[in-house]
């Protein structure tokens, strides 16, 4: 993907027009035209300043670099591959994991890539078991040997893939250090488990945090709504400035705050927006920071 096709990706998953990126950056439409088809690149000040409104690194926006370890830099790993010929409904039990990564292809296979630097034999100790029935698609992470789920949580990292026109709903258990929802569009993401950090990039639908651990959501691009389900918890989601959304508090005895630069804040959301950020459970706390 080109610096052009980042920028327009990232300004049409905010869900902002042309004429309100050039406002909010202080340049013309014409410019952003211009920098979308191609056509020139902006200056590092601009850059920044685009860096900033998307909540991205400067690399992460000129040259597409992933936050995430990509399973080619691991030494040892694993690969399942299924086809698919249809939409199906996903239940993906992943049992404890380093780190997890979901997102879309356009493919026709669903992949599941197990990687690891220290664990040798992911082939033998570790197993995807995947059930087709009839319009959902079970899959299992299987352990065998004297694998743990200790060792999983800290040396396994799991990337699945999902073909993007087969997508419907997806239900996904786990017990993770970091989960990474990428480039992914369904109806409806639902996670139960535990993970200390979530990275939403370029999420669009209904994703549902079932998480009774305090948790650190890096919000970087979605469209739709981000459900976070909990009970005695304290927990923060972190926003570019550019999204705009609106926060609901359901539940009992919860309570939402709103912080920028370091401060809390009046509610900056609004009542109308399209994109959703709401709290439900019990006696918890959600910190909306932006800045």
């Amino acid at each position: 993907m080109t610096f052009a096709e980042r920028l327009k990706t990232y300004r049409t998953q905010s869900g902002i027009s042309q004429e309100k990126l050039a406002e909010k950056i202080g340049v013309s439409r014409q410019a952003i035209t211009k920098w979308e088809t191609d056509r020139g690149m902006p200056d590092i000040e601009n850059l920044t300043a685009i860096a900033r409104l998307f909540g991205v690194t400067l690399d992460r926006l000129v040259t597409g670099e992933k936050t995430v370890q990509n399973s080619n830099d691991f030494i040892y790993e694993s690969r399942t591959e299924y086809d698919i010929s249809g939409k199906k409904r996903y239940d993906i039990k992943i049992g404890s994991a380093k780190q997890i990564g979901i997102s879309a292809h356009d493919g026709e296979k669903l992949t599941v890539r197990l990687a690891s630097d220290l664990i040798y034999d992911l082939q033998r100790d570790l197993k995807i078991r995947i059930d087709d029935i009839r319009g959902r698609l079970d899959v299992n992470l299987l352990l065998s040997g004297d694998m743990t789920k200790t060792r999983c949580k800290e040396d396994l990292s799991v990337f699945i893939g999902i073909p993007r026109k087969y997508v419907s709903d997806i239900e996904l258990a786990a017990n993770c250090g970091e989960l990474k929802i990428g480039s992914l569009e369904c109806e409806n993401l639902e996670f139960d488990g535990k993970a200390d950090a979530v990275i939403i990039d370029g999420f669009s639908g209904e994703l549902e945090l079932n998480c009774n651990t305090d948790l650190s959501i890096d919000c970087r691009s979605f469209k739709g709504a981000v459900g976070i389900n909990q009970i005695n918890s304290v927990s923060k989601i972190i926003l570019p400035e550019v999204i705009e959304f609106s926060a609901v508090k359901k539940g009992i005895g919860n309570a939402v705050f709103f912080e920028r630069n370091g401060s809390t804040c009046e509610p900056f959301d609004k009542e109308d927006a399209q994109n959703i950020i709401e709290l439900n459970g019990m006696k918890s706390e959600l910190y909306i920071i932006k800045g």
